[in-house]
């Protein structure tokens, strides 16, 4: 946790001159963040670095010379910082994130620098003292991501045909999700996915869990039902929650619906409707991110009979919504992103 008293020292990146001092004028509005420089590429930035010592960067992908992605290779072995991607939607977003970004944010449409400014300023502040943790291994088009063996079905078993998971996560969490989905099976129980993000590239990260993974991914759409060996990822600005007709689970994805837990999508609110909802077994499972959203949905899966799963401290980007859910009693058992899915198949056996 961030000291309240201690001003984050962040550097921009970026090669236009309007977009750095939109940023470091927007920033500099909230006492609680100091802009100590910043670079107009990325080998300006390298430069720099060492002399401003910033507690987080903020750069651009799309840079002349040496792009962002390259930029985080150089600087993450010898300056393991925090660093915000801001980016138009670009897919390139997600192999910086995988080399060890911890969050980004979408460029601003025209007459929507407010908007962008207060979500690149939470990043920030969410991304003070995170850990900055690099992918241990690239990820690879044959023997499943980073070489990791496929993982064995589980087979036929109608039992498992009954039982739906809900996964939520925040800052940190495209890759944390990554390294669990990435070892599960293919007939793995329905899944609900929500995973705080911007506009557009939802899809977009839908699509790439998909390539990498054994099972079917894809961003949801209203009315989708949910069956096994199906992940359905929460559209961007839309409210996911699940709903029972008889024995058939679908989602209900309402568009531009009120903020839960100042989130939309939000975990809470998934959370919270399969509490409602499901009558047949049920796991839920929160992971790294910043603030509380889904601790309270959880809490609620645990009381209705649910099993649930929380991401660890260690392994955590962002110790903050499994740190709430842990505290207050929604998680039954701990473990790091790269367990989390042994904890599940474990479990999943014993249904």
């Amino acid at each position: 946790m961030w000291p309240a008293n201690k001003k984050v020292r962040v550097m921009v990146v970026d090669d236009s001159i309007l977009a750095r001092t939109m940023i470091t004028q927007g920033l500099s509005k909230n006492p609680r963040i100091e802009v100590v420089g910043t670079g107009f590429n990325a080998q300006d930035a390298m430069a720099k670095v060492g002399q401003l010592r910033p507690d987080v960067i903020t750069s651009d992908i799309e840079m002349p010379g040496m792009s962002g992605l390259d930029f985080l290779k150089q600087l993450l072995p010898k300056y393991p910082l925090p660093v915000i991607l801001v980016s138009s939607l670009n897919l390139r977003v997600f192999d910086a994130l995988s080399a060890g970004a911890v969050d980004f944010v979408r460029k601003p449409e025209p007459g929507k620098n407010d908007a962008f400014i207060a979500a690149l300023t939470q990043k920030v502040l969410a991304a003070a003292g995170a850990k900055v943790r690099r992918s241990p291994a690239a990820l690879t088009q044959t023997g499943g991501p980073g070489g990791i063996a496929p993982a064995a079905p589980l087979g036929a078993k109608p039992g498992l045909d009954r039982v739906i998971i809900g996964l939520g996560a925040s800052t940190g969490g495209t890759e944390a999700t990554l390294e669990v989905l990435k070892r599960l099976p293919a007939d793995i129980p329905g899944m609900l996915i929500v995973q705080h993000m911007p506009v557009g590239f939802t899809q977009m990260y839908a699509e790439r869990l998909n390539r990498l993974c054994q099972m079917e991914v894809r961003e949801a759409k209203h009315g989708d039902e949910v069956r096994r060996g199906l992940a359905l990822l929460a559209p961007a600005d839309y409210q996911m929650r699940i709903v029972r007709s008889g024995t058939r689970y679908t989602v209900a994805c309402a568009l531009g619906a009120e903020k839960v837990s100042g989130h939309r999508p939000s975990v809470d609110a998934l959370f919270m409707s399969m509490a409602e909802q499901v009558r047949c077994k049920m796991i839920g499972i929160i992971m790294t991110g910043m603030g509380r959203d889904g601790a309270d949905g959880l809490l609620q899966m645990r009381k209705a009979g649910a099993y649930t799963i929380g991401q660890d401290k260690e392994s955590s980007v962002v110790y903050g919504m499994p740190m709430v859910a842990y505290n207050i009693g929604a998680v039954q058992i701990q473990a790091s992103c790269e367990n989390i899915a042994s904890v599940l198949l474990r479990q999943l056996n014993q249904m």
